[in-house]
């Protein structure tokens, strides 16, 4: 078995702090050997990362954004689960309504804090951004974080709900390739967050290119192997401008209509 595919398995097919299921993943895999031997086929069998799937079936894990486009609303966030980091994204729109903000997704009072506080900094810094107040107020705002079984909390996601209200608001698509982290306060600031070691291997394992984190965390980086940082550009951030500078495109884009027109 090759080193590549223990890499693919560790990837597509499990998910976790230790390596358990990685043991059980290996067995599998040992176990279908077997039976071949078992009915005769005496041949040595080479194991490498395509043909992984023909012992476990399809991965069950996806981490590749490198196929995903860039859209307006939907922001790459990193965060810190049982299991080590993760890649979330943020969605957000804008739907005629009276200026309310809708959250889903299964998020904890601090999230939900966490987009309040977005929303909030969007509307003092509306005119900055080429967004008409009056916007704020014929519109409702809806975010949402897909995988909505799974609760989640904690203000790291502070930067990209900002990041994803600013886009929908400004109709500015967000760069797939930039995966973000930081907590916010009203005026802007982007303050430290934890577990950046398993945020940063998280994007990296993803395909991410550019990390944008808290300036406060710089030290934290140290923790990172030197190869995953030698594939990496990081970007130091203090305020939420910089992260909108960074991670938005700068011109807009129209709304494209996805449905056929109904015909009379």
């Amino acid at each position: 078995m090759t080193d590549s595919a223990i890499t693919e398995i560790i990837r597509g097919h499990t998910r976790e702090a230790g390596v358990r299921n990685l043991e059980r993943e290996l067995g599998s895999v040992c176990r279908a050997v077997a039976r071949r031997i078992a009915y005769g086929d005496t041949e040595a069998i080479a194991i490498d990362e395509d043909s992984v799937a023909g012992f476990l079936g399809p991965a069950r894990f996806r981490w590749e954004l490198a196929a995903e486009a860039d859209e307006v609303g939907v922001a790459t966030g990193l965060a810190a689960t049982m299991t080590g980091g993760d890649v979330l994204f943020v969605e957000a729109t804008t739907v005629p309504g009276r200026g309310r903000l809708i959250l889903t997704g299964k998020l904890g009072e601090v999230m939900q804090e966490s987009a309040q506080a977005a929303l909030t900094y969007a509307r003092s810094r509306a005119a900055a951004l080429g967004i008409p107040v009056a916007d704020f107020e014929k519109n409702d705002i809806h975010v949402h974080v897909p995988a909505g079984a799974i609760p989640k909390d904690g203000p790291s996601a502070g930067v990209t709900m900002a990041t994803a209200l600013v886009s929908a608001l400004t109709r500015r698509p967000i760069r797939k390739e930039v995966a973000m982290t930081g907590e916010i306060t009203l005026r802007g600031k982007v303050l430290p967050v934890g577990s950046i070691r398993d945020k940063v291997l998280a994007a990296h394992r993803a395909g991410s290119k550019l990390i944008v984190m808290p300036s406060d965390n710089e030290n934290d980086l140290e923790d990172v192997p030197d190869d995953v940082r030698r594939d990496l550009e990081v970007l130091l951030v203090a305020h939420v401008d910089d992260v909108l500078n960074c991670a938005l495109h700068p011109e807009k884009i129209a709304e494209r209509p996805k449905l056929a027109a109904v015909s009379g």
